[in-house]
């Protein structure tokens, strides 16, 4: 049982208010949000927006063509936990906040500003009174409540899961305070919820209509029945083959940071499903798409060389990670788990799969999340001297094919893994070759993400490895990733010897706002996962790459690295 402290019973609360230009009061805790978003952030941030070079003003009008490798499940953006998905649900819902991608900043959207309780149990909202969806009808706190109620809970009757349950942990209710003010409990505190308003990745807290909330998962399968208050409205879905979104008529509030003013430039986006890398760039050369995301790493030179943009951002949350089972054997072993940490050759790696675009992680966060750690010297290195001295004093000893036996079991490590990064599976490769030459056998299942995501539900009991990452923008991805009570990345019993005191540490990324004592339990977190019970192998920093035509202007990443074309237009041929 985790024992975080809760105290929203306590009738009496000193409330403060969040950010936003309220009152001058409000500069003091900007200052102090700001100055923890900014820590550990380096020089190479990536910027909130990329666009084609080009002069001119923008345009309204055309079709931007997009090729991706993923397709959605269902256009239900709360349901959606692929990257098309999320990219996709981005531009047909809005959320409550919009995260500054070069900062971390919380700012406005739908809500205008907001309060927090001194115990970071209660979350108040003052929406904007002049949103729509594109039914007409109106966005205001009971559309909140309704919203996350079952985005928490689920329906069983309509078959919606309860989606953002792990997001929104100990969710107790929204309570509806006046037409257009919501304010939103928990059971306990929860110093990330704010980033969590303004999350665009895997099933995400986009607001759907009440009509929409009213359907059947099955009846959301029609993209037509899916009714949002973005920029962008479905007119097609074919699944896995396209998209087709289409211009919101009237719509005029996008994130004030990112001053556009207005209806989307774009009258439509077609998001086609191109699984394979050189279908996907061959379109890109014929002109039958203008742009793509999921660019193969030896495609970005000649794209660049042949006069297209080549535009990225890395992926804020953990890196791409080796999850540890530590309930299965052989990787039940620390033994085992430290040596794969040391047992593969990160420069060999960067030189010889990644671009540019992407880094070797030297912490399980990503650099641009506050609260990273730079683990590259201590830990995360290359020896494999080192490496075989840990298996040898384990009792593993090299067999007649040079792999390792302990207690007649083999050093076989399976590992599950998805293909969509076009990075993944070169790079595990690399890993595997140098893991034999220690004595561990790694074997590869790097699955398409229908299969990976039906393989993972066994994952407990069939595999020493999940390979894969988690995107957010905030250091509680690590609690929601590995805690046991939340995502339990590691399979852990309640009999792992480090199980109540990861629960604990992992839990303490919730109990603050204050900067200073945040790094320090991030750091706290890092240490456990990485080093004192080696429960995680990072391997690189993911990036989206999108490749686009001299034509295509203003698209955006979001601070989940994830794509709106609000601010996109399309110039003519030079």
């Amino acid at each position: 049982m985790s024992d975080l402290p809760t105290s929203i019973e306590r009738e009496s609360r000193s409330r403060k208010k969040w950010p936003w230009l309220v009152a001058a009061a409000i500069v003091v805790v900007v200052a102090v949000v700001v100055s923890w978003v900014l820590l550990g952030r380096g020089a190479d941030s990536a910027p909130a927006s990329a666009a084609a070079a080009g002069d001119g003003e923008p345009v309204s009008g055309g079709t931007l063509q997009f090729g991706m490798i993923d397709y959605q499940r269902s256009p239900d953006p709360q349901l959606g936990t692929n990257y098309a998905e999320s990219i996709i649900g981005n531009n047909v819902t809005d959320k409550l906040t919009w995260q500054d991608p070069d900062t971390g900043e919380i700012t406005p959207w739908l809500a205008e500003s907001w309060e927090v309780n001194d115990d970071l149990t209660e979350f108040t909202f003052h929406l904007r009174d002049d949103v729509t969806f594109s039914d007409g009808t109106p966005f205001d706190a009971e559309v909140v409540k309704a919203n996350y109620d079952q985005y928490v809970r689920g329906d069983d009757a309509l078959g919606i899961k309860p989606n953002g349950a792990v997001l929104f942990t100990g969710y107790i209710e929204t309570v509806v305070d006046d037409e257009f003010t919501a304010t939103i409990r928990f059971e306990n505190p929860i110093a990330s919820f704010l980033q969590a308003t303004s999350f665009t990745a895997n099933a995400q807290p986009g607001f759907l209509s009440l009509s929409t909330l009213a359907k059947s998962a099955e009846e959301r399968t029609d993209a037509k029945n899916v009714i949002g208050t973005g920029p962008f409205v479905y007119d097609e879905w074919v699944e896995q083959v396209r998209t087709v979104l289409v211009k919101r008529e009237g719509y005029d509030w996008a994130p004030p940071a990112l001053e556009h003013d207005g209806e989307a430039y774009l009258d439509k986006i077609v998001f086609n499903v191109i699984p394979e890398a050189s279908v996907r760039t061959g379109s890109l050369r014929t002109g039958e798409i203008d742009a793509t995301l999921d660019v193969g790493t030896t495609d970005e030179g000649p794209l660049t060389d042949e006069g297209f943009q080549i535009i990225s951002r890395p992926v804020s949350g953990t890196a791409i990670f080796f999850n540890f089972n530590a309930s299965l054997a052989p990787t039940n072993d620390i033994a085992v788990r430290r040596a794969i940490q040391l047992g593969w050759n990160r420069d060999a790696v960067e030189k010889t799969v990644l671009t540019d675009s992407y880094t070797v992680a030297t912490s399980v966060l990503a650099d641009s999340v506050p609260g990273y750690r730079d683990y590259s010297e201590s830990l995360l290195h290359y020896d494999p001297d080192e490496a075989e001295a840990i298996l040898d004093e384990a009792g593993w000893e090299v067999g007649d094919d040079g792999i390792r036996v302990k207690d007649g079991q083999r050093l076989q490590i399976t590992l599950l893994g998805i293909s969509n990064l076009v990075a993944n599976k070169p790079a595990y490769e690399s890993i595997q070759q140098d893991l034999q030459s220690i004595g561990i056998d790694l074997q590869l299942a790097v699955l398409p993400l229908a299969d990976y995501a039906a393989a993972v539900a066994n994952a407990a009991t069939d595999y020493n490895v999940v390979a894969a990452n988690r995107s957010r923008n905030d250091p509680a991805v690590l609690n929601l990733q590995y805690s046991p009570l939340i995502g339990n990345g590691n399979y852990l019993t309640e009999d792992f010897d480090g199980y109540d005191d990861l629960v604990t540490t992992l839990g303490k990324l919730e109990l603050t706002l204050d900067p200073d004592e945040r790094a320090e339990f991030a750091a706290d977190a890092q240490d456990a996962l990485l080093e004192e019970y080696a429960l995680v192998n990072p391997v690189y920093n993911p990036s989206q790459v999108i490749a686009h035509a001299p034509t295509v202007h203003g698209i955006i990443f979001d601070a989940q690295s994830r794509n709106h074309f609000v601010d996109t237009w399309l110039s003519e041929t030079p």
